[in-house]
């Protein structure tokens, strides 16, 4: 495949690693230096396009690579309380997209097993519950994309949940019905996930580490392999159902 990289930090210069080790072609590295290189991209000289940016990019970088009609590949989070619109607007460029808060094969495994632990953990309301976690102090968003991905999994799964509560919680208590989610901002962790059930007996706790970027690199390069010669909006949790 010939790759079009849109944003070149720590994450696309990590992207570029896998893809060239799996034999692909890294055709553009497209930063806020260069952006006017984004709209200059053609269909037939590049099979894909993945995006790391900022929240506040996302959707001036949508518009554009839309009109391209190359499929984009997207990591980029901050902006899922316009999911639907974005599915509308992919639907009538007649486009393909595929987001994921997270491209790692470990955390979209770690998805899985929360949806299924929060329905069994429906029929025990004595247990509380809780979602931690922390990032790099450059990380733009918080909570995370991987973490709003959890809370949404847990609220669909607990009947005794329904709301996420966050900065709200500096100044109170949470309400019974609201899930706790918290985050760390510090140094240079890469990403580490757990959601915790309580109760005054025991615990029960699922969690992921990332010990690097590659998992994530890795993963966005998969993702492009496989929207290859497909039209629509996919989230990566999709190969693995």
């Amino acid at each position: 495949m010939k790759l079009a990289l849109l944003g070149y930090g720590k994450m696309g210069k990590a992207i570029e690693v896998e893809a060239q080790e799996r034999g692909h072609e890294i055709v553009a590295r497209i930063d806020k230096d260069n952006m006017g290189e984004l709209e200059g991209l053609k269909p037939d000289k590049v099979d894909a396009i993945i995006e790391f940016t900022h929240p506040d990019a996302f959707f001036p970088n949508l518009q554009k690579v839309l009109k391209l009609g190359i499929p984009f590949i997207t990591g980029t989070t901050g902006w899922y309380d316009r999911l639907g619109e974005v599915e509308e607007l992919t639907k009538e460029a007649d486009s393909s997209v595929m987001y994921s808060s997270n491209f790692s094969v470990g955390v979209n495994v770690l998805f899985l097993l929360n949806q299924k632990l929060a329905k069994l953990m429906n029929t025990y309301p004595e247990y509380d519950v809780f979602i931690e976690e922390q990032h790099h102090r450059y990380k733009a968003d918080a909570p995370s994309g991987t973490a709003v991905s959890l809370s949404k999994q847990v609220l669909e799964g607990l009947d005794r949940k329904d709301r996420i509560a966050t900065d709200a919680l500096l100044n109170r208590a949470p309400e019974p019905e609201e899930l706790s989610v918290g985050y760390i901002r510090s140094g240079e962790i890469i990403g580490r996930h757990k959601v915790s059930y309580t109760s005054a007996i025991d615990e029960i706790t699922i969690e992921h580490k990332a010990h690097n970027r590659r998992g994530f690199a890795l993963g966005a390069v998969i993702a492009a392999e496989w929207m290859q010669g497909k039209k629509g909006f996919y989230s990566f949790t999709e190969l693995f159902q």
